[in-house]
């Protein structure tokens, strides 16, 4: 069962960051329990294995409920998932739906569009997959998705509060060590790290645990419902830091800027091949994304986890 797992030991960490976004802040110590975890985000070779085992359908390839969705355009009562198209030039950054478009017969089989397949990409990340679609597989892997703070210790393969994975410079000597974008997002991507969307697994370094592609290449979802960091306080005279800790509630997580839409939202980790210098720099351990467990996009996957040391040979 852990066969292209790697066993991370627990213990204490520095978790989230006071020095890039708001919603990384404050910086914690937390403990966490040692767990296995996957050594690459799942393939589409993986998942086509358990979609062949269960005949799994993904939330891309079923139409939505227009009930659910008060207001929703008629036009996209349909089966896709959200596709990034480069824009021709310079646009306003704080409108994502410059570059982010609603694709009809886009889905985990047709990753670029209605048009495009899995024809080398099968050892690629598998994308445009929902909350429910990574449950799911993992349900089946009998495996779960990781927590937050465990996602973040096994990212940061034994670096204490390195801004990277690999330390504190994005690409040192020039080096690329993860898949994320070069120029000016969303128009002038220079491929300097050779791709223009997902990369294979395991084409950059392993961080110190292991582990492939934990930074860069696709978001991926935790367990956890995304809340706003806190410290927990503890009792007079306690010493403990808080263990394995949890996000907040489905309630919690509800995006106040859409009140009419009550779908919550998980907590993503580790940045995408969309993440760039001059646009959502969140190719770091710390940073962090809420993410609606319906919606699925061209850049996000996931990995899976066994908690307790387990046996290696099961």
């Amino acid at each position: 069962m852990t066969d292209g797992m790697h066993y991370v030991g627990g213990g204490i960490f520095r978790m989230g960051s006071d020095r890039f976004y708001p919603e990384e802040s404050p910086a914690r110590m937390v403990r966490v329990d040692g767990f296995w975890i996957d050594e690459t985000p799942v393939t589409n070779r993986q998942f086509a294995r358990f979609v062949e085992a269960t005949n799994h359908r993904t939330w891309a390839e079923i139409p939505p409920d227009p009930s659910l969705y008060p207001g929703m355009d008629p036009a996209l009562v349909g089966a896709g998932s959200l596709l990034f198209q480069r824009t021709a030039g310079p646009v306003d950054l704080m409108d994502y739906t410059q570059w982010w478009h609603f694709s009809l017969g886009t889905d985990w089989r047709h990753p670029y569009g209605p048009d495009s397949s899995l024809e080398g990409l099968e050892d690629h990340p598998v994308v445009h997959i929902a909350f429910a679609d990574a449950e799911a597989y993992a349900q089946w892997a009998g495996k779960a998705l990781p927590t937050e703070a465990e996602w973040e210790y096994a990212a940061r393969g034994g670096l204490e509060a390195a801004e990277f994975a690999w330390g504190d410079e994005l690409a040192p000597g020039g080096r690329m060590l993860a898949n994320y974008w070069q120029g000016a997002f969303p128009y002038g991507n220079t491929l300097a790290d050779g791709y223009e969307r997902t990369s294979p697994v395991r084409t950059y370094p392993a961080n110190g645990h292991g582990l492939f592609d934990m930074i860069g290449n696709v978001w991926e979802w935790t367990a956890d419902w995304y809340s706003q960091p806190r410290i927990e306080r503890k009792s007079r005279g306690s010493c403990c830091v808080p263990a394995n800790p949890r996000g907040g509630t489905k309630r919690g997580s509800l995006d106040p800027a859409m009140p009419d839409l009550p779908i919550g939202r998980k907590v993503v980790k580790g940045g995408s091949h969309l993440c760039a210098p001059n646009y959502c720099q969140r190719y770091r351990p710390a940073a962090r994304h809420p993410q609606a467990v319906d919606s699925s996009t061209s850049h996000i996957g996931f990995r899976c986890v066994i908690r307790g040391k387990g046996d290696a040979s099961a």
